[in-house]
């Protein structure tokens, strides 16, 4: 099972890194680091996974590619933004940290603008005028 390898990987760098803070504390965020891409790397087959299955849904179902593309970027746009967050925070800048959630947040936004206003067009053809 994938989980078990990820909570190994993260209990192992939670040692190694509480041991390492005591004698090189500016080390710590290495292992931080070298964990959380190593357990994205685990990850990485299941995303491929489910970036295949919305594209069979998407030709079958005869959805806009532009729209499901739209959701795989907003979606690794947090997941990305979510883990720099989790680095900041770890090495102790959660000013850096904020801006970085409050950037993602506005991308995020203005990317699902096309998908907003395709679904105010759809709601407003159903509604009678």
């Amino acid at each position: 099972m994938d989980i078990i390898k990820i909570i190994g990987i993260a209990l192992i760098a939670l040692i190694i890194t509480v041991l390492l803070r005591q004698y090189k504390p500016e080390f710590a965020i290495y292992i931080s680091l070298i964990a959380g891409v190593l357990i994205l790397l685990l990850v990485v087959d299941k995303l491929t996974g489910i970036i295949n299955l919305l594209q069979t849904l998407e030709s079958k179902a005869s959805i806009n590619t532009k729209f499901i593309m739209l959701l795989i970027k907003i979606t690794g746009i947090a997941f990305l933004s979510e883990f720099a967050v989790s680095i900041c925070k770890d090495s102790g800048e959660s000013a850096i940290a904020s801006k970085i959630e409050i950037g993602s947040k506005i991308i995020i936004i203005s990317m699902s603008i096309p998908i907003i206003s395709a679904l105010l067009e759809i709601i407003l053809k159903i509604l009678p005028q």
